[in-house]
């Protein structure tokens, strides 16, 4: 056991004491003229001893505070994943520990070069580019070896002395060591003091050699965090722009403005510098331009792909793989690379979006990526609009079929009418005869009907019904719809209240369209209410609007039936029998939205149905 470990404590306190005692009797000895000379050289032996005790136990006493203060700068450079802040950390802790002028925290760049991160001074302030003098022989050499170097005078070492480096800066006390990190080496840590000589010593560079084990996990973590983060964040940056490409292609059903908006956001994507999207024609087996964009755009809407481009080739080729293609072309005159994406629907290319542009690295792999995305998008989008194109299409020739039958049979049934009432003229007829024109007159009536629903629901279809708002009579409107449905009313013994306040004035509507939806109402009360039913029809003043409302006792109607109401050729199952085809209902409701109305149905099975509808006062 050594004397540092017998005198720890208070032992080392008592000693000192004893040596102060010493000291003094020895002083007193001296000035008496009284020396015993075995006694001095004891006494001198045991405060020599004392003293080497206490060296011994302030360089312990200071290896345990690097020690302690290695530990708080380990916890503190642990507590961030921002890598200039753990640099910053690392750096002010090592110039801390070591007792440093300057340090360097270099890591390894791409190219495999050490680049300076983090310069600091022992003030822990940032040192200037145009002071980073340091031994790129030392950190050189730590970097290839990877063992650490330390030097107490650089400018004497034999192994550094005649480095450039070293004689022009005027550097004396370095250390240097690795940073590694998941076995390999990342960087190195550079510190140095320019004025004195012997900072360092082996101890130093063993401590610096720990912590930089420490503080190169730190800086991996720092690092790997901050990229994961930036993919994460260009993660979510492409899943905003992907989903505001998804919103903006499926806000229309308009296939011309989705292929042009799929063109533009693509070209944004991969920063082409003109843009062409084909569709395939089934018909003509061929692809024709649909949209494009660019004033380079080699092809415009409406032409022809195939056969005008030199390199058609290209694009066959992305129909075939039914992959995207790029090539780099360097041809003076035409661009200098080309992209071209097919967009499939169902394992089949529906549509070619093509991009070129005169900068041969334009097309990062990235954007490509970005671009097929968006194209996997548009397929579905491009789909529905090309499918609401057929069914619109399809919808407008029936529209204009169902008006050209209803025109085409106007005449046949104004003939029919025409000659049964001219038979009776021709001479007498028996009562049977009689009955049969009056059939002939009630199916003629029918057919009229139906004519002119359908020519309505043609009209409105195709957005060619017009109306003419103006000021209307409402006492008139309710009169003449009256006119229309009386006789059926009082066919039925229906029994009919009429509530219309004298002083309403005048309502905003088309009149003859007015009327026609007031007598569908009725015919709906009259034919669902049994005989000797109860029809009342109110109109009044209500916030701004006049409120028509009919009002029957009838079969009534379930909530489910009541959400199909309207719906064309559809009619509800009341056990009544009653004949129809379904459209009134749906050509009323249209007519209330056009003259600029709404409309409230209430109604319960076997207890009746109120229809009320208001327009705006004129």
């Amino acid at each position: 056991m050594n004397t540092i470990t017998r005198r720890t404590g208070r032992d080392l306190d008592n000693a000192l004491t004893s040596a102060q005692q010493t000291l003094d009797l020895l002083r007193s000895q001296l000035q008496g003229g009284r020396v015993d000379t075995p006694f001095f050289e004891k006494r001198i032996a045991d405060v020599a001893g004392l003293l080497a005790d206490v060296v011994e136990d302030r360089k312990h006493s200071g290896q345990q505070e690097r020690l302690a203060k290695l530990y708080e700068v380990s916890r503190v450079i642990g507590s961030s994943l921002d890598l200039q802040t753990v640099l910053d950390q690392v750096m002010d802790a090592i110039i801390q520990l070591t007792r440093a002028e300057r340090g360097f925290l270099m890591l390894l760049d791409e190219d495999n070069h050490l680049a300076v991160q983090v310069a600091r001074n022992f003030d822990q302030e940032n040192v200037g580019s145009e002071s980073f003098t340091l031994s790129r022989t030392i950190t050189s050499r730590v970097l290839e070896g990877g063992t650490p170097v330390v030097t107490t005078n650089a400018q004497e070492d034999p192994r550094f002395a005649s480095s450039q480096s070293i004689v022009a800066q005027a550097l004396r006390s370095i250390m240097a060591t690795p940073l590694r990190a998941r076995g390999q080496i990342i960087g190195v840590i550079y510190v140095d003091n320019r004025l004195r000589s012997g900072l360092f010593s082996e101890a130093d560079l063993d401590m610096l050699d720990a912590f930089a084990g420490q503080a190169a996990v730190a800086i991996d973590n720092a690092r790997l965090f901050r990229e994961t983060d930036k993919a994460l964040a260009a993660r979510v940056e492409e899943l905003t722009m992907l989903g505001w490409i998804d919103r903006q292609l499926n806000e229309t059903l308009d296939l011309q403005n989705t292929m042009r908006q799929t063109l533009e956001w693509s070209i944004r994507v991969c920063r082409a510098e003109n843009g062409t999207l084909a569709i395939y024609d089934p018909e003509g087996d061929s692809w024709r331009v649909a949209a494009a964009m660019g004033q380079t755009a080699p092809l415009h809407e409406g032409d022809p792909v195939d056969g005008m481009l030199p390199f058609f080739d290209f694009i066959q080729s992305a129909i075939i793989s039914q992959d995207a293609q790029f090539r780099p072309l360097g041809v003076n005159g035409i661009d200098a690379a080309l992209f071209c994406v097919p967009i499939r629907r169902e394992n089949t290319v529906v549509a070619l979006a093509l991009f070129g542009s005169h900068s041969a690295d334009a097309f990062t792999e990235e954007s490509r990526r970005l671009v097929k995305r968006v194209a996997e998008r548009a397929a579905i989008a491009l789909e529905n609009g090309r499918l609401y194109e057929a069914v619109r299409a399809a919808n407008l020739a029936k529209s204009e079929f169902v008006s050209i039958v209803a025109h085409e049979l106007k005449n046949p049934m104004t003939s029919i009418g025409g000659y049964t009432e001219l038979l009776k003229v021709a001479g007498p007829v028996t009562e049977r005869q009689e009955q049969f024109i009056a059939t002939i007159k009630n199916v003629v009536n029918r057919m009229r009907l139906l004519v002119q629903d359908l020519s309505d629901i043609s009209r409105i279809e195709s957005g060619h019904l017009r109306v003419e708002i103006k000021p209307v009579s409402v006492k008139e409107v309710v009169d003449a719809a009256l006119e229309a449905t009386v006789p059926e009313i009082e066919q039925r013994g229906h029994h009919l209240a009429l509530h219309i306040d004298p002083m309403l004035g005048l309502v905003s509507a088309d009149r003859d369209r007015l009327i026609q939806v007031l007598v569908n109402l009725l015919s709906n009360a009259y034919k669902y209410t049994p005989e000797g039913g109860a029809i009342r029809i109110e109109a009044a003043k209500q916030n701004g609007h006049i409120a028509f409302s009919v009002q029957d006792n009838g079969v009534g109607m379930s909530p489910e039936q009541i959400a199909k109401l309207g719906t064309k050729f559809w009619r509800a199952d009341n056990g009544l029998g009653q004949p129809g085809t379904g459209l009134g209902f749906a050509i009323t409701r249209n007519l209330i939205d056009v003259m600029g109305g709404t409309l409230d149905i209430q109604s319960e099975p076997g207890r009746g149905s109120t229809f009320t509808f208001e327009l705006p006062l004129a």
